[in-house]
């Protein structure tokens, strides 16, 4: 039972928090337009990288939601500096995980990790801009035609919109990366003994070095890695050391690299990673050696220690009645994705029955990179905008997509590629 009081208690600690910030996602995503965020972003400037920056902190995209998001931006005529802005800042925070830093690590840490982003993507969006400079590479990229606003119209239908985004599609996009790392968090206080890390304190750069090799290529949400940031700082890891894990994990993984250096080209991927790696151990180094030991005093740890006594680990009806609705959306979120991925193992067109009625051809592509609904829903448009397609449905447990219409494999293919991703032709 340790390991899941544990798990139960870090739950209920960021439960609260974590709803507060998906709420404030779905608002956003619901009545903030896009184009404001497009028609910002354009001049080859240092003003439109600070922009990128502070549009992208808020924002609850992971880092490979991250990749066709700013792929998107980029093909509608943001420079190259604020796109990379935009790729560094965003994963590390969002609305929901700042929230949720605050209620497991306190308030210098929810303020220290925003503003670590918001340096490392002005530093490496600005190289990324000289970079151009110097190349001759500045021109925009070509605009294409405005679409129409997607959002539902009405004070109704967007709020609505924001509660099934905030409440359902984020909960599927992080929720198992949440159950995930909060697992690896109670295993590591469980059976990692005390001050079992503390010897990694006398040598900060070779602690931040290792936590960087386990981070940059892995995949955890912004989320995700407060708790292994929290079990990991119990047992001894230092301050600075934790903050490397909160911004390289969330930052970078291996199929995001792949593909901004794809999308993007060597450069701009070596501006990326260098950039996070350089700011994630500065900022390491300031929480370690400037600021006072006395900040970094985690919040949690007293009720790990009343657990130790042997009395309860939280107290308060709040933190209790989150952890329910949480734990609520949670097995909701897990149980979607399996209906999806079943439905589409057995060939359930889940009542579309456009195949059957207009008697169009249907070819099935396997597409990888895929690691979100974000992911899913820009492949979605990706495909839907090709002349010739009638229906599409994109599994995204399963890595594929079902195409219907008459339109040309190579275009499909290449339609795919261009929002950031692997296809190749599996079936029709």
């Amino acid at each position: 039972m340790y390991i899941t009081d544990i798990f139960w208690t870090m739950l209920c600690e960021m439960a609260p928090y974590l709803l507060l910030g998906f709420a404030i996602a779905g608002v956003l995503h619901a009545f903030v337009p896009a184009g404001v965020y497009r028609t910002h972003l354009a001049p080859p400037t240092f003003g439109s990288v600070v922009k990128a920056a502070l549009f992208g902190i808020p924002l609850p995209l992971c880092s490979c939601g991250v990749v066709p998001t700013a792929m998107g931006l980029r093909r509608e005529g943001a420079s190259r500096g604020a796109t990379v802005s935009f790729l560094i800042a965003t994963p590390q925070t969002g609305v929901d995980s700042i929230a949720a830093t605050y209620s497991m690590m306190g308030l210098p840490f929810a303020l220290l990790r925003p503003a670590a982003a918001l340096v490392t993507a002005i530093g490496g969006g600005a190289l990324a801009n000289r970079h151009a400079r110097l190349r001759g590479d500045t021109a925009a990229v070509q605009t294409p035609e405005g679409s129409p606003d997607a959002r539902p119209h009405g004070w109704r239908a967007r709020t609505a919109e924001a509660l099934r985004y905030g409440f359902l599609t984020m909960m599927e996009d992080i929720g198992r990366w949440l159950i995930v790392g909060l697992a690896v968090a109670a295993l590591i206080t469980a059976f990692v003994p005390a001050d079992g890390l503390a010897a990694l304190r006398a040598y900060p750069l070779l602690s931040m070095a290792l936590v960087l090799v386990l981070s940059v290529p892995m995949y955890v949400c912004a989320t995700g890695s407060i708790p292994i940031a929290v079990a990991l700082m119990l047992k001894g890891l230092s301050p600075g050391a934790a903050l490397v894990l909160l911004m390289a994990g969330p930052a970078t993984n291996a199929a995001s690299l792949l593909v901004v250096h794809k999308g993007l080209g060597r450069s701009v991927q070596m501006f990326y990673v260098g950039a996070i790696v350089a700011g994630a151990v500065l900022f390491g180094l300031l929480a370690d050696y400037v600021m006072p030991a006395s900040w970094f005093v985690l919040p949690v740890a007293e009720n790990m220690a009343c657990h130790a006594a042997g009395t309860a680990m939280h107290s308060g009806w709040l933190p209790t009645a989150s952890g329910i609705v949480l734990s609520l959306l949670l097995v909701r979120a897990i149980w979607a994705r399996m209906r999806t991925s079943k439905c589409h193992g057995h060939g359930c067109r889940c009542g579309n029955d456009t195949h059957s009625k207009n008697h169009t051809t249907m070819k099935e592509y396997r597409i990888e990179g895929m690691m979100c609904n974000h992911c899913r829903n820009n492949v979605e448009k990706a495909l839907t905008a090709l002349p010739g397609v009638s229906a599409v449905s994109v599994d995204l447990a399963s890595g594929t997509a079902r195409v219907e219409g008459d339109a040309d494999e190579a275009a499909v293919i290449a339609a795919v590629e261009a929002a950031g991703y692997s296809c190749a032709a599996v079936g029709g």
